[in-house]
């Protein structure tokens, strides 16, 4: 006589608002299972997050240079220093030397009017456009320019061009009234934008990996060194170094504003 297997019961459905140590299907100590009733109750699939876009690594030449949107001081403060030098280089000679003469940041002008010939001062070139310290002007204030922006940019520029002005000229002229150095040391030619750009070749580098800041400073600060010791003009020499280290000690505040900017659109 064959034995028939009891009936089974219905299976009752546990209620959406059960306990949840009354799922069952759950693996004992995993937190926040999705068990079947759950996954019933979303109703939805979890789709995977869609992969990242791959970051663009293509070159773009053309950033190093200067332009009206991306970097308009050092576009604007470039334009000016052009039209400078075309006049220091097609004026009348006696016309430039005045100029030059008004302009110079000799200890005679900066006891006189200091704030004109400071500002003066840093609207010509020596050497012309094709100059190292105009080619770096272009290059450094630029990187400069992109990544701590035009007004911290400016006052890098202004901070080194001063302080080593300053800080050669002011010598001279207590030389001077000790007796040490001719009253013909007051009026010394001094004028260029090269003190503002080593001050911005030393803030620049702290905001560069090291595999590009070290041979920056190396080759820069070689440079300066050999033309200390040539000792053609050591004043000039002296406040290039003396920019250079004004430009390191702005690290701290460089790289803060470098860290808070927002990352522009590429122009």
């Amino acid at each position: 006589m064959e034995r028939t297997a009891p009936p089974r019961e219905p299976a009752t459905p546990t209620p959406a608002d059960a306990p949840f140590s009354e799922l069952s299907g759950l693996l004992d100590g995993m937190p926040r299972q999705r068990g079947p009733l759950e996954a019933a109750v979303a109703g939805v699939r979890e789709e995977p997050a869609p992969a990242a876009a791959p970051r663009s690594r293509t070159l773009r030449p053309w950033l190093l240079l200067p332009t009206p949107t991306g970097t308009p001081f050092t576009f604007g403060y470039a334009t000016l220093l052009c039209l400078t030098s075309l006049i220091a280089a097609y004026a009348d000679p006696a016309l430039v030397h005045a100029l030059l003469q008004g302009s110079s940041t000799d200890m005679a002008h900066l006891v006189r009017t200091p704030e004109t010939v400071l500002i003066g001062s840093a609207l010509w070139v020596a050497g012309g456009v094709t100059s190292p310290f105009a080619i770096a002007f272009v290059l450094v204030l630029t990187a400069l320019e992109r990544r701590i922006g035009g007004l911290r940019t400016a006052g890098v520029f202004l901070l080194g061009h001063v302080l080593a002005t300053l800080a050669t000229e002011v010598p001279v002229g207590l030389a001077v009234l000790a007796g040490h150095l001719p009253d013909s040391s007051l009026h010394r030619l001094d004028y260029g934008v090269s003190f503002g750009v080593a001050a911005g070749i030393g803030a620049l580098a702290g905001l560069l990996p090291l595999w590009l800041r070290l041979p920056l400073l190396a080759g820069f600060g070689w440079m300066l060194l050999q033309d200390l010791l040539a000792f053609a003009d050591p004043m000039t020499n002296w406040g290039h170094l003396i920019a250079l280290g004004i430009g390191l000690a702005t690290w701290p505040v460089v790289r803060r504003s470098y860290a808070a900017r927002p990352r522009p659109a590429r122009d």
